[in-house]
């Protein structure tokens, strides 16, 4: 696979404290790769590693085909959740200074910034000084000096922290535009919902420990359960869910009498969708049959509690 970046065996300490062990993660060129963890985990560790903050003890991290070296920092945008901005700055000044680092000339660096301060609508901006502004507007300068250099790599630490809900839906079709140009991204957060909604690869840490990894939707499928959510039109709902409690294992079962609709979620021991369809039909009629797929929050969970057990 074509991957932007490659850890190896990536072990970090810092005294008796294990921060990572044996970290391997491959994150390919051109998706959005979710890194996961409860605090503490290592998460933040990693990051500063790839952002050469911090090195590790031992192992390789690769960067774009080649060993990971300072001439890539220039390569790789990161929007920490800690925000660093100066709040006695003019937005505009400091805006222009911060690309001005990264290797913007000043001429270009103002058209980019002109670019962006419009498509975010906040071209008024340009003279307020950083304290004047709320969270989410110091986090919508903070995302733009982020991404001005158009950087191979991006890496996002809770990028929503502090936007309302129209804002968080605004950055989060930037980052879905960011990577429809090729741009890479990690994305680093606690809201199980924007993985969802954005990520194709995750990655959990726990422990200092990856315990897993791979492509979100094949993760799912290895971790469905034969649970299935079931709707019916029937007569004699109450002795049908009689009959149903002996021979399954059923939960959240409603019945109306009146509408004689009926609504239950069966688990199977085995994948048998197809007898237990043709089963069901021959009871009543089946208006709506669907597979209970995990959520990323629950497999985080089951994984995270799975790890406690066997530690």
């Amino acid at each position: 696979m074509n991957n932007i970046l490659v850890t190896e065996e990536v072990t970090k300490q810092f005294g008796n404290y294990t921060a990572l062990d044996k970290v391997s993660l491959e994150i390919p060129k051109n998706s959005i790769y979710g890194l996961l963890g409860p605090n503490g985990a290592g998460k933040t560790t990693l990051i500063r590693i790839i952002n050469q903050i911090t090195y590790p003890d031992s192992g390789t991290v690769f960067f774009d085909g080649e060993p990971l070296m300072p001439s890539h920092i220039a390569k790789i945008g990161y929007l920490p959740e800690e925000r660093g901005l100066y709040k006695s700055m003019k937005v505009g000044e400091q805006a222009l200074y911060l690309a001005q680092l990264k290797g913007l000339e000043k001429g270009e660096a103002k058209r980019r910034l002109k670019y962006w301060f419009e498509r975010l609508e906040i071209g008024d901006w340009w003279n307020k000084k950083i304290q004047e502004l709320s969270k989410g507007m110091a986090q919508k300068i903070q995302f733009i000096v982020t991404v001005l250099h158009q950087p191979k790599l991006l890496i996002f630490d809770e990028p929503f922290s502090g936007f309302d809900p129209i804002n968080a839906n605004l950055i989060k079709d930037e980052i879905l535009n960011l990577k429809s140009r090729g741009t890479s991204i990690i994305f680093s957060t606690h809201r199980m919902e924007s993985v969802e909604e954005l990520c194709e690869y995750i990655a959990l840490i726990h422990e200092s420990e990856k315990i897993l990894d791979g492509k979100l939707s094949e993760i799912k499928k290895a971790y469905k359960n034969n649970k299935f959510h079931v709707g019916m039109a029937i007569d004699q709902g109450s002795l049908f869910l009689e009959e149903m409690e002996q021979r399954f294992d059923l939960a959240h079962s409603t019945y109306d009498p009146v509408e004689k609709q009926m609504n239950f979620t069966v688990q199977l021991p085995s994948d048998d969708s197809r007898g237990l369809l043709g089963y069901l039909s021959t009871k009543g009629k089946v208006n709506h049959f669907q597979e209970s797929i995990p959520s990323a929050n629950e497999i985080f969970i089951q994984t995270v509690q799975q790890k406690g057990t066997h530690a």
